[in-house]
């Protein structure tokens, strides 16, 4: 069946029952967008479009979807209003957010990058605390499934460390690895005797240098005093190996 804007629709069916939700005795709808994300995909969605409707004549429902026998396409919602009913403001690429900067759908929380989380910076789902990678954590750091306390023993260079994830970011080995900077992008500016040579130089001030995993980590590891290096090949279970092959760097 094909709408258009404006006009009435109906089934010509007299009475209708729940029971004819799922035949052509009524015409379908929901009464949300969230609700309309449950059976069409409204992320990815560049073919789709939404109307508002007004309903003339009998409804029924199931609770997730609507029908009646008879409809009007009052307008179709277009632009900000459309992505408001996303959730698309405040940061947010995900779905139907309340937080803000979520990748993720039907997040309460902030940053998070799983879905259906009240928590924070979780890449899990379903969990209530923060940094979760794992389900239904009401604890902080998990990356199991249903844990209300946070990992207790977390593996520091492939081996059991006796440590929780809490300790070890207030740890001192900690501290050494975030004090040099990792990047895997910086930018640069141009020189002013490259801008006066290249008008799209000047106009562009500068570019986005990229770096390999192991080109930012050598520099990470350059960037650092000896203490700091001297602490962090002091980390519980360290594996010159390892670190090696995950870095570039050889000890």
């Amino acid at each position: 069946m094909q709408y258009e804007i404006g006009k009435e629709y109906s089934t010509k069916a007299e009475h209708i029952a729940k029971a004819d939700l799922c035949s052509d005795r009524v015409l379908h709808y929901c009464d949300s967008l969230q609700k309309v994300h449950e059976f069409y995909s409204c992320k990815n969605d560049e073919n789709n479009r939404y109307c508002e409707i007004e309903v003339l004549g009998e409804e029924v429902t199931d609770g997730e979807k609507y029908g009646s026998n008879h409809i009007k396409i009052i307008r179709e919602i277009l632009g900000e209003e459309l992505e408001i009913l996303k959730g698309h403001t405040q940061g947010n690429t995900g779905l139907f957010n309340s937080g803000y900067r979520n990748s993720g759908h039907y997040n309460s929380g902030h940053y998070n990058s799983g879905h259906y989380n009240s928590g924070h910076r979780n890449s899990g789902h379903y969990n209530s605390g923060d940094w979760n990678s794992g389900i239904f954590n009401s604890c902080d750091h998990s990356n199991g499934a249903f844990c209300n306390r946070e990992n207790e023993d977390i593996r520091i260079f492939n081996t059991p460390s006796g440590m929780s994830y809490g300790e070890f970011a207030k740890s001192t080995y900690y501290a050494a690895i975030c004090s040099s900077a990792f990047r895997l992008t910086e930018w640069v500016e141009y020189t002013a005797e490259e801008k006066k040579k290249d008008k799209k130089k000047a106009l562009a001030g500068g570019y986005l240098k990229e770096y390999s995993y192991k080109e930012a980590c050598a520099i990470w590891w350059n960037g650092m005093s000896d203490d700091n290096r001297a602490t962090i090949k002091s980390m519980p279970n360290f594996d010159a190996d390892v670190f090696e092959d995950i870095t570039g760097i050889k000890i």
